[in-house]
């Protein structure tokens, strides 16, 4: 390790480590550890490999076969392939006909893309607080926030838990309100024994960090075929119909324009990675939850490290991933030193997320805000992504928990 002065915005700790290398030698890997990193086999790339050599790689056979599989496995009606699940909330706020003089309400700890999605639409972003411990939105701070401009409600599954969704569907109905799930962080992950996605309207992602992934791509679940048109259209083009046709085995030769689309549709050479990723699913999502298990059992000798509380209704937990809180008073440092630290040990994290509200432009767009979500705003400034990963082991998880001890004794 490298004992040079310390530079610019370094904090103490690091400057620790790089002065006393000796000191951290037994808590130091010699291999960095990314805090996520996709589980890719080689029957994977053979898959992708077998793709190209077929002569059909955009949307075709295989998008087909996903959406199928993906139908099977959550038990959802209808699911539909997009680029991203940031183009899957595109085009279903679209769907909504969601605009100017519209308010969605929606957590702030979220990822930055939905609340953007909201101020393009032209919309209004009405952000909610979250419980400080499993960082779910509930129905009751919620429906505090509902009035007549109101017109749809975006709850967000957290971490790989479920929000407890049957009050703020009964809330939702009662206000005549649409509901979409951000299901990102919830393959795998069960509410009262339904899996996430089998019922309304749900947005999946397959970006690299998820516990599948197609490189890039998302999945929009739902039981309303009349929507579920719409969302295909809107995802090629405005087109009548998909860009690969299931009744003609190919493009029709007679599609038209129905409405303006956009080009959100998935390519074969990836629908494929997801189809060989979701046979695995179930057998990653089970090494995740062991991992997880593994860290909370060694974690509670180490008090100024929180882990997020798991919900106290029946879940399956998917463990996308595993999150802390840094106490800073009982820490004697703050989270991005925090942070700072364990990557000069060789340990990277993740941050999921800094409050949407508190990013530059919504802090300076909705001033008004900042305060009112204390929960939200407490967590923002401490959490922190540990590795968490599939092909992980338990001695990772004990060098992940060996540095932060040294971090923290130091």
């Amino acid at each position: 390790m490298q004992t040079a002065g310390r530079t610019q915005g370094e904090s103490p700790i690091v400057e620790l480590i790089n002065a006393n290398p000796k000191d951290f030698e037994k808590a130091m890997r010699k291999d960095f550890l990314p805090f996520s990193r996709p589980s890719i086999t080689e029957t994977d790339i053979a898959s992708m490999a077998d793709v190209l050599r077929s002569g059909w790689i955009t949307t075709g056979p295989k998008n087909a076969e996903l959406e199928n599989r993906f139908c099977a496995y959550t038990g959802c009606r209808t699911a539909t392939c997009v680029s991203s699940a940031t183009a899957g909330m595109h085009i279903a706020l679209i769907a909504l006909g969601i605009g100017p003089g519209d308010e969605v309400i929606t957590p702030s700890m979220t990822w930055v893309s939905t609340v953007n999605l909201i101020v393009l639409a032209g919309a209004t972003p009405v952000f909610v607080d979250v419980d400080r411990d499993t960082l779910m939105v509930t129905a009751d701070r919620i429906e505090a926030k509902i009035t007549d401009r109101t017109r749809l409600i975006i709850p967000v599954h957290f971490a790989g838990a479920a929000v407890d969704m049957d009050p703020i569907r009964r809330m939702a109905d009662r206000h005549g309100l649409s509901l979409i799930e951000d299901a990102a962080h919830a393959i795998g992950t069960e509410y009262k024994g339904v899996p996430v996605g089998r019922t309304g309207t749900s947005i999946f992602s397959f970006h690299p960090i998820k516990n599948i992934t197609t490189g890039e791509g998302g999945m929009v679940c739902c039981d309303d075929p009349i929507f579920e048109e719409r969302i295909r259209r809107l995802k090629f083009h405005g087109l009548g119909v998909d860009a690969y046709d299931r009744r003609t085995q190919g493009r029709s030769p007679q599609a038209e324009v129905i409405e303006p689309g956009f080009k959100y549709n998935l390519p074969d050479i990836l629908a494929v990675l997801g189809l060989r990723q979701l046979d695995r699913i179930d057998e990653m999502n089970a090494k995740r939850t062991l991992l997880a298990g593994y860290y909370r059992e060694k974690l509670e000798a180490v008090p100024e490290i929180q882990p997020l509380a798991i919900p106290a209704y029946a879940l399956k937990h998917a463990w996308h991933l595993f999150i802390v809180r840094v106490d800073t008073d009982k820490a004697g440092l703050d989270r991005d030193r925090f942070m700072s630290a364990l990557k000069a040990l060789n340990i990277g994290t993740g941050i999921h997320f800094r409050a949407a509200h508190l990013q530059q432009y919504y802090r300076e767009t909705f001033p008004e805000v900042e305060g009112t979500l204390p929960n939200t705003e407490w967590n923002s400034q401490r959490i922190c992504s540990l590795p968490l990963f599939p092909d992980m082991t338990v001695d990772d998880v004990d060098d992940v928990v060996e540095a932060i001890k040294k971090v923290l004794s130091q």
